[in-house]
């Protein structure tokens, strides 16, 4: 089961942020940024937060800005996990219940026919923590054209061998929930699947969740989760097309 880590630094959600709207796509209230014309569209999964964390939604802008129509889902229904006032995260395996990566899946599909529908020709999907999962099995099938892991929860080394598409992982060096042995193993299947295009990278002095869940006042933290932006949007530039 998850620790604190995945719970640490909570974002101050904020359903008003970014430049985008929230509307309903494949029946999920998502955040759309970007030009809903475009024929490329990258679908960003959330953390256990959800999808109202500013930083997320400054990635998501900051992809669209790409030529990409980026779509944000709100996989928890409103629902996004709430630390205790006390900072305990005791309720996190009752709210995993109702909240867990199966229904994500489920969830995701329905998103991905939806922008199908709108004349969507290619698709990519990046998952942070949480999302990383549903990510990884989108990677097992033809439902997306590239794949971003940033770092995963649950996920294994089984799943990264049955990946069919481009992916990139990208990791931290303290993080429990994957560390850098793990990815290192993710990287040793990859490396073995040679018809796969694959990016494996570890950021030195960063902690799980560092890609969204940084203070935007702190230089420090603020620099190595832009180089992780700028490597995601790098990954869906060269393989989404």
């Amino acid at each position: 089961m998850s620790g604190p880590q995945c719970c640490s630094n909570p974002p101050t959600l904020n359903p008003t942020s970014g430049s985008g709207h929230v509307e309903k796509l494949g029946g999920l209230d998502s955040y759309l940024t970007g030009s809903p014309d475009s024929k490329l569209a990258i679908v960003l999964l959330s953390d256990i937060f959800g999808y109202d964390a500013p930083n997320l939604r400054k990635l998501a802008d900051k992809v669209a800005a790409a030529g990409f129509f980026v779509v944000v889902p709100d996989f928890f229904y409103g629902d996004p996990y709430v630390l205790a006032a006390d900072g305990s995260f005791d309720s996190l395996p009752t709210w995993l219940k109702g909240h867990g990566p199966e229904k994500g899946f489920e969830d995701v599909k329905l998103v991905i026919e939806a922008l199908k529908s709108k004349g969507v020709s290619a698709i990519g999907a990046a998952g942070l923590c949480w999302g990383a999962k549903v990510v990884v099995e989108l990677a097992k099938g033809d439902f997306i054209q590239a794949a971003v892991l940033a770092h995963p929860a649950w996920v294994t080394v089984d799943d990264i061998k049955a990946v069919k598409v481009p992916i990139s992982i990208l990791g931290a060096e303290i993080d429990h929930l994957s560390p850098p042995e793990l990815v290192k193993q993710f990287e040793e299947a990859l490396a073995a699947k040679s018809e796969i295009k694959s990016h494996v990278k570890i950021f030195p002095k960063v902690s799980h969740g560092w890609t969204v869940r940084y203070d935007v006042s702190n230089e420090e933290a603020v620099k190595p989760a832009e180089e992780s932006h700028n490597d995601l949007l790098e990954w869906f530039v060269c393989h989404v097309k």
